[in-house]
């Protein structure tokens, strides 16, 4: 496939600046899940260069959800949690989700990991990135929740009909003899297309999977590394910069094996803290990139300011 750089270079590389200038995201519209893409003022899409990849993130939906505590640190009680929001300067009533697949261009192919919750959402993102749906060589999923397969599939057909798809064969095997409407409705059609991988497996030269069950069985997190500098897709492994991190033992409502995915977390914290790795978490604040580091027995998030502008 030609290069995407030349193909649409100037909107995409924004005059070779690594950061572009910021796109709104569009006004209050209704969503598939029923609920409603806010108008805050956020850029869509957060533009780095890691080594010779450029790598995009993209905010495809962001929402106020009710109840933290009703997602995370349900095995404390509530005075606990509360007193943790508190010291973080977080409400203990609310707070706000985002949803932000990864593109990565490797000079030779266009890879996207995710896809959001619905094809408007993607495709909106993207296009304020600088890219089309029929620019995406791959499409990487790191696990089968309905908000990272949501954008597989519309009312059009396929969303990204010049790609192939990969996931991991734990995963996709769990789900496809689970009966699961999101499943059989976003990817059932698409299975001819799809390659299923394991841990350790390469998607393309400098992008390995790296295994992080028990948000779901098979979710797989995604090392990239190129000109010497390495970036973590972490996708769900943490989905709080506070909760998640600091309290990486804490219950999460959907880690579907609570035991497994506090292990993981541990695990993966741990080694991005030692190797000082900057990470990308799918519903981390956006833009979602940030650096963590060891704090006692847990760890700290520490958001990217500009080293990934240098």
């Amino acid at each position: 496939m030609p290069n995407t750089f030349s193909r649409r270079g100037a909107l995409k590389l924004g005059a070779a600046l690594p950061l572009a200038a910021p796109a709104l995201l569009t006004t209050t519209a209704a969503r598939a899940d029923g609920h409603a893409k806010k108008d805050i003022g956020m850029a869509s899409y957060r533009r780095m260069q890691l080594g010779g990849f450029e790598v995009v993130t993209l905010l495809t939906n962001t929402r106020t959800v009710e109840g933290p505590q009703n997602i995370f640190g349900m095995n404390v009680d509530a005075a606990e949690f509360n007193a943790v929001s508190e010291a973080a300067f977080l409400p203990n009533d609310k707070m706000q989700f985002f949803f932000t697949p990864t593109l990565v261009n490797t000079g030779s192919e266009v890879i996207l990991f995710d896809t959001g919750q619905d094809p408007a959402g993607i495709t909106s993102a993207l296009d304020a990135a600088g890219y089309a749906a029929g620019d995406v060589n791959k499409v990487v999923i790191t696990h089968m929740h309905g908000d990272h397969i949501g954008g597989l599939m519309g009312d059009a057909g396929e969303t990204f009909a010049n790609a192939s798809y990969v996931t991991g064969a734990i995963e996709h095997n769990h789900w496809a003899g689970a009966e699961n409407d999101n499943f059989n409705a976003k990817v059932k059609p698409l299975e001819a297309k799809f390659s299923m991988i394991d841990d350790g497996a390469s998607v393309a030269s400098g992008i390995t999977a790296v295994g992080a069950f028990g948000h779901t069985p098979g979710h797989m997190t995604y090392m990239i590394e190129s000109g010497g500098k390495q970036l973590l897709l972490m996708a769900d492994l943490a989905n709080h910069y506070v909760y998640s991190l600091a309290h990486p033992d804490w219950e999460v409502r959907f880690d579907m094996d609570k035991a497994a995915a506090a292990a993981s977390r541990r695990k993966v914290l741990g080694m991005l803290a030692a190797d000082k790795v900057p990470t990308v978490g799918y519903h981390m604040p956006f833009p979602g990139v940030g650096y963590v580091a060891a704090k006692g027995d847990a760890f700290e998030y520490v958001p990217v300011s500009y080293q990934m502008m240098l």
